[in-house]
């Protein structure tokens, strides 16, 4: 779903985004760069590798760039050798769904050629829809020639991929089926801008302008949906976090709504008020090492190669008196934990290439799918880092392990995903989706919350094309078929109370002069759960 843009700003302070990319994506990303010419000042490049990284680095020497929007073997191949954030566009789900049937348009002997990973889904989605489908991965240009040339000797007629996939299968004489959307592109559009904008912010902080005005956190408490009992605990953590300045780490899954936590504890505290209480955050995963430390401590003027002329602010600076949120803390390099543990220690931060301390106020909330109790004894991790990011600590339940919030969790994403269609949900989805909770509960759930919203949208797409069409168990299996894996249930997951939240509901509205509203959020609950605790007693 793509994102509300953001208002028009002034010509002189519009982000520069340059397009990188070759063959037909050349001429999508030409098309949608029309859409935001009011948002951005976009320049496609019309080159892919080492061109594209040598015409950038050469002009990066004398010009301004904020971002940069590439995919595939390309976007990979420049995020690893540019300082410029690289922004990557990845096509959907609902993309390959799209691809395969103008595919089988053609024959029914298709190929799918990905860069580097594949995906295991397709295996189930080929055997529901009886597509004969083989997949082969590349890494260079000359390994995925090889391997089209391989699907062409057993007998595949045409390949699903990317601009150097399709260009290499119409090479062999295949028929080749783009796999990208403009929706997809958008996306990247979107992520590209939003990106910008904060460097910009960033760098006119001298220009008094409000870092909080654009990064202030968007999710709150009443955003942590579900009523089973762990989320309800994991609410009443996220009020009594909010009251404290101590740095946080949150443990979950991937998908589980680690960085939603982090919002909701920020919109819980006092750094959420006033007029310059930004919410920032940075995955340390997605980001090569010496982009990050830019982008975390900042860098001075010509610290390196393409270093942004009168330096530029870090995301530490940017968030002063306000939160970081650091994402994926385990994928740090190590030469940057020890900057980290000292900015944490000292509360100042040095730029790259710099020797002024500058004081800081920020509150630190980091997140992480690994174990890095793990880490630190592989010597992956620093201990003394460790424990000075986790004075407060909170495990995410997976989805699979509070399955009574799968069915509420589907008819909210369901709906909403619909009204973004302009569609509006059947008068009976909720019986529909509680004849489907068999199913629901059964599948595992690996990507958790998101995977389940991104189900919501695929299936949004189907019932809005045919709003006749019912909900049923056969419907959702077509669509989805990965629903048919049935793993065993995990056990339910318990998360820790804290001990001066275990108020009775009585105690609470009395402690609030009976004001329920307050006496609810208070607990983390709704107002309806906190009047059935105060009946129950």
């Amino acid at each position: 779903m793509r994102r509300s843009p953001l208002p028009p700003p002034d010509h002189r302070d519009k982000p520069v985004i340059w397009t990188v990319s070759v063959s037909r994506l050349f001429d999508l990303f030409r098309d949608i760069t029309l859409e935001y010419d009011d948002l951005a000042e976009i320049e496609p490049i019309n080159l892919g590798f080492d061109d594209a990284v040598r015409h950038i680095r050469e002009r990066m020497a004398t010009e301004r760039c904020d971002a940069v929007i590439a995919a595939g073997s390309n976007g990979a191949y420049l995020k690893s050798r540019l300082s410029v954030p690289v922004i990557i566009a990845k096509a959907s789900g609902y993309d390959v769904m799209q691809a395969l049937a103008r595919a089988r348009r053609i024959t029914p002997h298709i190929g799918v050629v990905t860069y580097q990973d594949p995906m295991p889904e397709l295996s189930e989605f080929a055997a529901t829809f009886g597509f004969a489908l083989a997949q082969r991965t590349y890494a260079t240009e000359e390994d995925a020639r090889a391997q089209i040339n391989e699907l062409k000797a057993a007998g595949v007629k045409a390949i699903v991929g990317a601009g150097l996939v399709t260009d290499l299968a119409e090479e062999a004489g295949l028929g080749a089926v783009f796999v990208y959307s403009a929706a997809s592109i958008r996306r990247a559009f979107d992520d590209a801008l939003e990106l910008a904008r904060l460097t910009q912010l960033e760098s006119n902080r001298g220009r008094r302008t409000s870092v909080a005005d654009t990064l202030r956190a968007k999710h709150g408490l009443h955003d942590l949906r579900g009523e089973s009992e762990v989320m309800e605990a994991l609410r009443q953590s996220v009020v009594l976090f909010g009251r404290s300045p101590a740095t946080v780490l949150i443990q979950g899954e991937t998908g589980s709504g680690k960085e939603l936590v982090a919002q909701a504890i920020h919109r819980e505290s006092p750094r959420s008020l006033g007029a310059n209480r930004p919410f920032l955050a940075i995955n340390c995963g997605a980001i090569a090492e010496s982009l990050l430390e830019s982008e975390l401590f900042g860098h001075e003027d010509g610290a390196f190669t393409g270093a942004r002329r009168g330096g530029h602010a870090g995301l530490f600076e940017a968030a002063n008196h306000g939160t970081l949120f650091l994402d994926e803390i385990g994928e740090m390099p190590l030469a940057l934990q020890t900057r980290l543990l000292r900015v944490l220690e000292e509360r100042e931060v040095v730029r790259v290439g710099g020797t002024r301390p500058i004081a800081i106020n920020v509150r630190i909330i980091s997140a992480t799918h690994c174990d890095l109790e793990q880490r630190i004894r592989e010597g992956r991790f620093r201990a003394d880092l460790f424990y000075r990011l986790a004075v407060l600590r909170l495990h995410l339940p997976a989805l699979r392990e509070r399955s009574g919030d799968i069915i509420g969790l589907l008819e909210w994403s369901l709906k909403n995903a619909l009204a973004a269609l302009g569609a509006r949900p059947h008068p009976n989805l909720h019986a529909e989706i509680i004849a489907c909770a068999p199913l629901l509960r059964r599948y595992n759930w690996p990507g958790n919350v998101r995977e389940l919203r991104n189900l919501a949208e695929r299936l949004a797409l189907f019932l809005a094309a045919e709003p006749l069409q019912a909900l049923t168990p056969g419907f959702m299996l077509a669509v989805a078929p990965e629903l048919a894996s049935i793993t065993p249930q995990a056990p339910v997951a318990t998360v820790p109370v804290p001990p001066v939240l275990q108020e009775s509901a009585a105690e609470v509205l009395a402690r609030f002069g009976g004001r329920h509203d307050a006496a609810a959020q208070y607990m983390g609950v709704s107002r309806t759960t906190f009047w059935r605790r105060l009946r129950a007693g």
